[in-house]
């Protein structure tokens, strides 16, 4: 019934897992008034069309509150780090670090990821980036697994698709059950190939079956899918998950990880 992952597939991810670096090299930014998609290039050293392209923008209307990819390192905050300590390590302004985060007082704390701003590139990727170029697939980014930005807003319109109007921690849970099944040798190992997978015939995910995969991703979709990519998991590792309203004998008689609103999400028995 599941797919086997070949062995090359596992030896060139551990690979890769070692050659990238430990730092993100994507992040979330949340436009705020008189933000424009130059400003915001200006910022995370890109380009306004690389913005659009990277969010499937089809005109530069942007508009507060709107959550966009950009290229940028994202930094976890350790004890002990300042605003000032960490734009000089990465020998930024400490108001462009600011701005890059939407943070204007001190408080930082251990944990919180940070967005580094003009750390972004319109001239490839450098070998101790934290991002490797792929010709077919652009740049690939470094999180729980390595994935491109294409990869992320595929997840967050699943996401979308599937848990709009459920709570956000249920959002999380879509998008991490996608990754663990990238990372379980039953299932295939892109998130692409996860989410449009047929088995005997069928489409695993409906949304990809009624189209609605097709629809632009929320705002909120987009950060559940960055903070899944990144290691959030509320479910605990689950390979499944259904709306409590389902009959289906064999999905109930899988063991239930966790319950987040009207969402059951479970592993494989």
């Amino acid at each position: 019934m599941f797919k086997s992952k070949k062995a090359t597939a596992f030896v060139a991810a551990l690979a890769l897992s070692f050659a990238l670096s430990q730092t993100a090299y994507s992040g979330t930014y949340k436009v705020v008034p008189g933000d424009s998609l130059y400003t915001i290039g200006k910022l995370f050293n890109t380009t306004a069309s690389a913005i659009m392209r990277d969010n499937n923008l089809t005109d530069t209307w942007i508009y507060p509150g709107q959550v966009l990819y950009v290229p940028s390192i994202v930094y976890t905050v350790k004890s002990g780090d300042t605003l000032y300590l960490i734009a000089k390590r990465y020998g930024v302004s400490v108001y462009s670090l600011r701005k890059a985060n939407g943070i204007w007082g001190d408080y930082i704390y251990p944990g919180q990821q940070l967005n580094i701003p003009g750390s972004g590139s319109t001239t490839g990727t450098s070998s101790n980036s934290g991002s490797y170029q792929e010709a077919s697939r652009g740049s690939v980014y470094r999180g729980v697994i390595s994935y491109t930005l294409s990869d992320l807003d595929l997840l967050a319109r699943l996401i979308t698709a599937e848990a709009d109007g459920e709570p956000y921690e249920a959002k999380v849970g879509v998008g991490a059950v996608v990754i663990n099944r990238v990372k379980d040798y039953r299932f295939p190992d892109t998130i692409p190939d996860v989410i449009y997978e047929k088995t005997d015939g069928y489409y695993q995910f409906t949304p990809v079956a009624n189209g609605w995969i097709n629809k632009p991703a929320s705002d909120e979709a987009k950060k559940a899918a960055y903070d899944a990519l990144h290691g959030s998991d509320p479910t605990k590792g689950a390979l499944f998950y259904f709306d409590d309203s389902t009959t289906n004998s064999w999905l109930w008689s899988q063991p239930i990880a966790a319950r987040i609103g009207r969402m059951v999400f479970t592993y494989l028995r």
